[in-house]
């Protein structure tokens, strides 16, 4: 068994980008950080995308997290957020795989379900069943983008030994097997 493992957990986002950092020792977990990044400030999508790759090697760099998991994009009707979305996502796997450190997705579902045990919960039930779990007297952030990024990171951590619907990958030879359709 590890003594200790680190895990940066990811929401990608092109308004506000939120992580979680937690520790896991002993089988306990606790949190280590929590961060936004505001990216509404910059004014064009290709800053965004930069900040985004720069902001999570720093949390890498300065963490040094075992693994990283991240929200997978959710289906919607509006394309072009879809399509920045995923630019935000690939450009935080691209930071994590640039330093070898290995991913897994989850769907926001997934994500729900393992916090609340109900995967159509909102926001602000996941960040308060947070709260509980961490036994954080108050949420040390008012963006629940970050508290989502919390989020992935404790659901990481229940799901750790699992495979349903995740995708993990150990470095970009590891992603390309298993996403051949984005290889030209």
């Amino acid at each position: 068994m590890i003594a200790e493992k680190i895990i940066l957990g990811i929401d990608p986002g092109t308004a506000i980008m939120g992580f979680g950092i937690i520790s896991i020792k002993k089988g306990q977990m606790e949190m280590v950080s929590i961060h936004e990044l505001i990216l509404k400030k910059y004014p064009n999508h290709e800053t965004k995308l930069k900040y985004i790759f720069d902001k999570t090697l720093a949390l890498i760099d300065e963490y040094h997290p075992d693994e990283v998991a991240l929200e997978a994009p959710f289906y919607g009707k509006n394309v072009q957020s879809m399509l920045k979305l995923g630019r935000a996502q690939g450009v935080a796997m691209a930071a994590s795989l640039h330093r070898n450190i290995p991913i897994t997705e989850y769907s926001p579902k997934k994500i729900k379900m393992a916090i609340t045990g109900n995967g159509n919960a909102s926001k602000e039930q996941v960040a308060g069943m947070l709260q509980n779990l961490l036994k954080l007297k108050e949420f040390p952030t008012k963006y629940l983008d970050a508290s989502d990024g919390l989020a992935v990171a404790v659901c990481h951590h229940f799901n750790s030994g699992t495979i349903a619907d995740t995708k993990s990958y150990s470095g970009w030879e590891s992603f390309l097997k298993q996403n051949p359709d984005r290889l030209k």
